[in-house]
């Protein structure tokens, strides 16, 4: 008798999670084909969706009218949609870089009350997202397809520390610590001219 009672609340739980998703329409292409009778045209649509927790997707979707190509591409996006580590919520945890074809970009963190620093298909991947504050640039196409799959390549390859301390079998606490670590190699440079000098007596 449970069964059918769980099967209707996991709906339930699907439908609120859908009502509370993000959509963005990034972008609408219109085609035309010249047929015997005129020109028959055709749109594709490209679309972000996101829950404003870490999660997003993109989707597009071709119709013959522009509801259902936005309809077609929300569903893919859905579909399609991938989890992001994020700090403190609000920005990425480290800066980096991605590329699809010749879409290139800089995708860099950045400190509260920056805000969404991104051109136009960029920003609503990151609206979507949940990230209040970074910083971006495209170095490359932009054609918004490459521009978009560009910024989830970059996304994709993103890491929290507790992701690389279960890598590595190690504590966060070792991993977050390591960040202050970097000066050390610069005070045995400093010490290096000495060691040359008692060489060269």
């Amino acid at each position: 008798m449970a069964r059918p009672e769980r099967k209707g609340q996991d709906r339930k739980d699907r439908n609120r999670e859908e009502s509370e998703l993000v959509e963005k329409l990034v972008h609408i292409n219109r085609v035309a084909k010249v047929v015997k009778g005129g020109r028959r045209f055709g749109f594709a649509a490209l679309v972000v969706v996101g829950d404003g927790r870490g999660r997003v997707g993109f989707g597009k979707g071709k119709a013959r009218e522009v509801p259902e190509a936005i309809r077609k591409a929300t569903e893919a996006a859905k579909k399609n949609m991938i989890r992001v580590p994020l700090r403190e919520g609000r920005t990425l945890h480290h800066d980096i870089k991605g590329r699809h074809g010749a879409g290139k970009v800089l995708i860099r963190t950045a400190v509260a009350g920056t805000g969404i620093i991104a051109g136009g298909p960029m920003r609503a991947v990151f609206e979507a997202l949940g990230v209040q504050d970074v910083v971006t640039k495209s170095q490359g196409s932009a054609n918004p397809y490459n521009m978009v799959r560009a910024t989830f390549d970059a996304l994709a390859n993103q890491t929290s520390p507790r992701q690389v301390a279960a890598k590595r079998g190690k504590k966060v606490a070792d991993i977050v610590a390591r960040r202050g670590d970097v000066k050390v190699p610069a005070a045995a440079n400093d010490e290096a001219p000495a060691v040359e000098t008692a060489e060269a007596e």
